[in-house]
């Protein structure tokens, strides 16, 4: 996967495509192909009353988004852009394509 947890990713599809939200990956399931993003693919949840939340009601959460339809966010760029892998030392580290940006420093 291209994508891990703490990255910073921008949705290049799907609802908040356009808009150029940027979220830091909260949890990232391979088996399934998608990773939990926050502030990306909302949905409303109808939760019910309880201790920790006695008034109940509907609230936002975060569903998880296809990784096919994240980039990872170059702080350089300002954009979204693809990495490759280059080896430095005896590690593999994820790169921006277009100016060289270590994601894995």
């Amino acid at each position: 996967m291209h994508i891990r947890k703490n990255d910073v990713v921008v949705a290049v599809r799907g609802r908040d495509a356009g808009t150029g939200k940027t979220g830091k990956v909260i949890e990232v399931l391979p088996a399934k192909g998608r990773a939990l993003v926050e502030g990306i693919n909302l949905v409303k949840k109808c939760v019910r009353k309880s201790q920790d939340r006695p008034q109940g009601g509907i609230v936002d959460r975060e569903a998880p988004i296809a990784v096919s339809n994240l980039m990872l966010y170059c702080p350089h760029c300002k954009k979204g852009v693809r990495a490759r892998r280059r080896v430095e030392g005896d590690r593999r580290i994820r790169v921006c394509r277009k100016c060289g940006h270590g994601f894995d420093a």
